[in-house]
């Protein structure tokens, strides 16, 4: 279901939290929102859900003006917030049951199976709350937003908090809803390597303004068609030979024994197609990543109109921005580690 967002602007009291943004959510993609602290995720995702209408401009989902639909856009639109818990003496089966009922949902067993199903918490469905770890819980939320099968999801930070696995977890879920449903996949992330790995295109927001948007390939590639080339040598007598052979492709700096190449890609290939196995301990080929897009964009504002002083409304919390690396190695590395088994229990929305 195709998403328009029209000139959007929300104030509160002298904070202005979205100053404008206009993009379009194509139907059936995972769409991500980026933007530092204060930037107006949060804002938008509770004007696009109905939890608040907006000042001027309008949100449409499916042809369907939010702020007209009132509390039926809820029939649209599913909503995970970035903090949901569940009251800890309830099982995952029966928090499902009560959700489903106050949503009128018919077939609820089906549903209700088929969700628990799709977030892998068919084994614990009867467990109850208080003994599911922080990713169970996250993924109990994701259980309640997709009861009735609901054409677009919203997704507010959906894995802050989790640990390795269970961020991975989250992943694989997104990426079978994608590739299994029809749904539009809305969500905002701080962590940018998340964002390039599960999105088909993204909006860059900064003060409330629209930064960037467009597809994935599109903003990684608009700052040029250079890539990155890491060599470490086998021996110290090779360094010279490579880093004079390197010199023929592009911008070379020396870091610890290894060589760094910036280059285009068309050299890159032939740089690396050209070194000796044995000459070599292992090479890396790193292409342009989202990170690089992201500052761009935020670059581009404030050189342009100059930062907006206003923080927003959002409460985003801050994390490291993740780095995306295609790598080519004699190596691999697992960051997997177990969750651990707490939760908390405010309030869900739905």
């Amino acid at each position: 279901m195709r998403i328009t967002i029209t000139d959007v602007h929300k104030r509160y009291g002298d904070v202005v939290a979205l100053d404008g943004p206009s993009f379009d959510i194509p139907s059936g993609s995972t769409f991500g929102v980026l933007g530092t602290n204060g930037a107006g995720k949060t804002t938008l995702f509770g004007l696009l859900v109905g939890h608040d209408t907006p000042d001027s401009g309008h949100i449409e989902v499916g042809g369907v003006d939010v702020e007209q639909a009132g509390h039926r856009v809820r029939e649209r639109v599913a909503f995970l917030p970035e903090h949901a818990g569940f009251p800890p003496a309830m099982t995952g089966r029966e928090v499902l049951s009560v959700h489903a009922r106050i949503r009128g949902i018919t077939a609820r067993e089906q549903s209700i199976d088929e969700a628990l199903e799709t977030v892998g918490l068919t084994d614990a469905a009867d467990r109850t709350v208080s003994g599911y770890s922080n990713g169970m819980g996250r993924r109990l939320g994701l259980a309640s937003a997709l009861l009735g099968e609901p054409p677009v999801l919203v997704l507010d930070e959906p894995t802050a908090g989790l640990d390795p696995r269970g961020v991975a977890t989250f992943h694989q879920i997104i990426e079978r809803i994608d590739r299994e449903t029809n749904t539009t996949v809305v969500l905002s992330s701080h962590v940018l390597e998340e964002v390039e790995r599960l999105c088909d295109s993204v909006a860059i927001l900064e003060d409330g303004v629209l930064r960037a948007a467009g597809s994935v390939d599109e903003l990684r590639t608009a700052d040029g068609e250079h890539v990155t080339v890491t060599v470490r040598p086998s021996a110290d007598q090779e360094l010279t030979q490579l880093r004079e052979a390197a010199h023929q492709y592009g911008d070379v700096t020396e870091t610890d024994g290894e060589l760094t190449v910036t280059c285009e890609r068309g050299a890159a290939v032939e740089f690396c197609g050209g070194l000796e196995s044995d000459a070599v301990d292992h090479f890396e080929v790193h292409e342009p990543g989202l990170e690089a897009a992201f500052h761009e964009a935020l670059a581009t504002g404030d050189a342009g109109t100059g930062s907006n002083s206003d923080t927003g409304t959002d409460t985003d919390t801050d994390s490291n921005p993740g780095t995306n690396t295609d790598t080519r190695s004699n190596s691999d590395t697992n960051t997997g580690s177990d969750e651990t088994a707490t939760v908390d229990t405010p309030e869900v929305s739905t």
